[in-house]
């Protein structure tokens, strides 16, 4: 099962190290792979939930163990022209497919085959590849 950390939080939500770069790195070190939430401004990357908080290089969206899930048009536009970078778009959509093919389940959804389910402390039943959770530590 892959176990997907996140925006780096490994025993819960800390608002205030989440999406930073050290504390993906050493989610990444811990053997877990990390979703975080990029922008695009003025061709610069950052990272951030609701803002774009710090900025990285663009190489660092490279690494295998990062799924980006883009937080404006400018970066889902840019990451898309990268075949290294694993990205993606969504809301509050139930399904989306990633730029690798994966669909990413929104909580409380019902999982599918092959898919990547969303979730708190409690793994939902069914068929799915992965998990990404603010408790990934945990499983």
């Amino acid at each position: 099962m892959i176990k997907i950390s996140h925006r780096g939080n490994l025993y819960g939500a800390d608002r205030t190290k989440e999406n930073h770069p050290d504390y993906i790195k050493k989610a990444m070190i811990s053997g877990y792979q990390v979703e975080i939430d990029v922008w695009c401004i003025d061709n610069k990357y950052y990272l951030g939930h609701d803002n774009p908080d710090y900025q990285v290089e663009k190489s660092f969206l490279s690494d295998k163990m990062l799924w980006c899930h883009a937080k404006n048009k400018d970066a889902l536009f840019e990451m898309m022209k990268s075949s290294d970078i694993h990205c993606f778009w969504h809301q509050e959509d139930n399904y989306t497919i990633t730029s690798k093919g994966v669909v990413w389940v929104y909580p409380g959804v019902d999982p599918i085959p092959g898919s990547v389910v969303v979730c708190d402390k409690k793994i939902p039943n069914g068929k799915f590849s992965g998990v990404c959770s603010d408790y990934i530590g945990y499983f």
